[in-house]
């Protein structure tokens, strides 16, 4: 035995030394270098690994979805789930007292969005080193994903280090967070700039979550009205910048005017698989299922907002506020911009007891009302949410689909579903400009523009029905008439469009921004605190530290990760 042993292992070094030269000539087949990846074929294939980025999102504390930070920071939403101990990370962020700079789901923001950006930056390295036709419209699409994940890093944590495919992953860490507001934005700018020039208009060939030249035109205007509200070193508005205002303007007008996109008719087919990448979605993330994977692409943030119930089962997250749900009732078709937190809507007695805007019940499923446009499938506040006691017996819908949706997908214990995200869509850009007119002091010119918004809310009741197929809310929802049920001042409009952007986007994430860019977050949310904690115990303690608490503490590992070079966040 030992000897065949001794001739065995005198063979393998024949063998070796005989090959030797040629095993050192061979590349090692288990590195991928980017000499070999600098193919087309291999560069389109980073491409897609960068989009994959965009959707690799879980609810557990590295979400990509806006709602957990946008909804629970913004008051349009509680937590939701099992109480204050379930996902704890979340109940700091929507209570504000207890953030620390070592929050783990703080941590988890920050670095997920950077994980995008390293998968386009990878891709961007092997794009500049091949010739294809496809390379500068690939360059722009990447350069328009990494300008979206550093929006969010910026609307999120303010201060954060630019980093591009120029530099050396060895060098990183000499990389600051200290590029100012302006230079920051137009790191972003610039991306979203070579986007504009390089994109096509259409995607000819049926890649609807490609984004074209229109699409970087619209989220050119989304950074530049953000840009435009100049904030001091204590994250409080001081100068609105008009020239930017200008050119937001400039800008929508031309998505509006030649993208060949436009609103739906319906309000609801912007939350429905069936209408997905439709006519007013100008670039959404895509999901999928039932492509030859176990469990397909799916939404991992939104799986743990579905009623706990058997046909869906878990998780009772994403639970919209009371202040949220009074916001849609309606005086003589109007907003009641004074009073309006002095009822509460709470169910189907309450819905036709009082008028209502029509957009309550394409976002907020309440008791005794159908589940998403299934007039037999009745909601039960009771028994759907998690912990109704704590939480209260709304559950937000716009994220979920219906169980028989072809799109939806059950993933034991949790459920989600494939439908795509928006990320950008025509009723944002027509608010925009309005805002951006309003703030202008062309106020005249922004009211057909809110009007042309409630009139498709007005129009949108044809689902919201019951099983009988009569209306299931006292819908009242009017146009503002300049002189007849309203005087049109510059202030009016702005509050008019304040209360149209909560409206119209409702749970979909961005309210805690639009706060922040308004400069009105602190004042905003503490009047919110002093009422709804008398209605939700976990609420009890909760304040905005006005000053700290508009954007996130700086993760304080990436701080010791830099050596000290990232600086914290004033107020931390």
């Amino acid at each position: 035995m030992k000897r065949n042993k001794t001739v065995l292992i005198c063979c393998l070094l024949c063998l070796f030394l005989s090959c030797s030269k040629k095993f050192l000539d061979d590349a090692p087949k288990g590195i991928v270098t980017e000499a070999l990846l600098a193919t087309p074929e291999n560069a389109d294939k980073m491409v897609i690994a960068a989009y994959a980025a965009q959707g690799n999102e879980r609810y557990y504390l590295r979400p990509l979805s806006p709602w957990p930070y946008g909804d629970l920071r913004g008051g349009d939403a509680y937590k939701g789930g099992a109480g204050i101990g379930d996902l704890p990370e979340w109940n700091t962020a929507e209570t504000f007292v207890n953030m620390t700079t070592d929050e783990d789901g703080v941590a988890g923001k920050w670095e997920i969005e950077y994980q995008c950006i390293s998968r386009a930056n990878q891709a961007l390295n092997i794009l500049n080193q091949v010739d294809y036709p496809e390379k500068n419209a690939r360059i722009a699409e990447m350069r328009f994903l990494r300008a979206n994940n550093y929006f969010w890093l910026k609307v999120n944590f303010r201060h954060v280090p630019f980093i591009d495919e120029t530099i050396p992953v060895a060098d990183y860490n000499k990389i600051g967070n200290d590029l100012t507001d302006d230079q920051l934005w137009g790191k972003i700018e610039e991306d979203l700039q070579f986007a504009i020039d390089n994109l096509p208009e259409t995607n000819t060939d049926g890649a609807v979550g490609r984004p074209t030249k229109y699409a970087a035109k619209a989220y050119m205007a989304k950074v530049l009205l953000f840009a435009a509200y100049e904030q001091d070193e204590k994250n409080q508005v001081i100068n609105i910048n008009m020239d930017k205002l200008n050119n937001v303007v400039a800008l929508c007008d031309d998505v509006l005017q030649h993208s060949g996109k436009s609103m739906f008719t319906d309000f609801g087919d912007n939350f429905r698989c069936e209408t997905q990448n439709g006519t007013e979605s100008l670039w959404a993330i895509q999901f999928s299922h039932n492509e030859g994977t176990p469990k397909g692409r799916l939404n991992g943030t939104n799986e743990v907002c579905y009623p706990m119930v058997a046909e869906y089962g878990c998780c009772g997250y994403h639970s919209p506020s009371q202040n949220l749900v009074n916001a849609f009732r309606t005086v003589n078709g109007l907003p009641d911009f004074d009073h309006y937190n002095s009822i509460n809507i709470g169910g189907a007695a309450s819905v036709k007891a009082n008028t209502i805007d029509p957009r309550l019940l394409h976002t907020v499923a309440m008791d005794g009302l159908p589940y998403k446009y299934k007039p037999d499938f009745i909601f039960n506040g009771t028994t759907w949410p998690r912990q109704p006691e704590s939480y209260g017996s709304f559950l937000s819908m716009k994220e979920t689909v219906i169980y028989d949706c072809p799109c939806y997908q059950p993933v034991n214990p949790w459920k989600s579903d494939s439908k795509n995200r928006d990320v950008i869509r025509v009723d944002d850009v027509i608010l925009w400009k309005a805002e951006a007119l309003i703030q202008l002091g062309r106020q005249n010119e922004a009211l057909p523009l809110i009007n042309e918004i409630r009139n498709r809310a007005a129009q949108s009741t044809a689902r919201l029905v019951d099983v009988n197929g009569q209306p299931t809310g006292d819908f009242d929802i009017k146009p503002y008439v300049d002189g007849v049920n309203c005087t049109w001042t510059k202030d009016f409009a702005f509050k008019a469009l304040q209360w149209e952007r909560r409206l119209e986007m409702a749970c979909e994430g961005f309210r805690a921004y639009d706060l922040m860019r308004w400069g009105i977050m602190a004042e905003t949310m503490n009047d919110y605190f002093d009422v709804e904690r008398t209605r939700r115990a976990h609420l009890a303690n909760a304040r905005f530290t006005k000053g700290r608490d508009e954007y996130l503490p700086i993760p304080k590992g990436q701080i010791d990760l830099s050596q000290n070079l990232y600086k914290q966040n004033y107020g931390y």
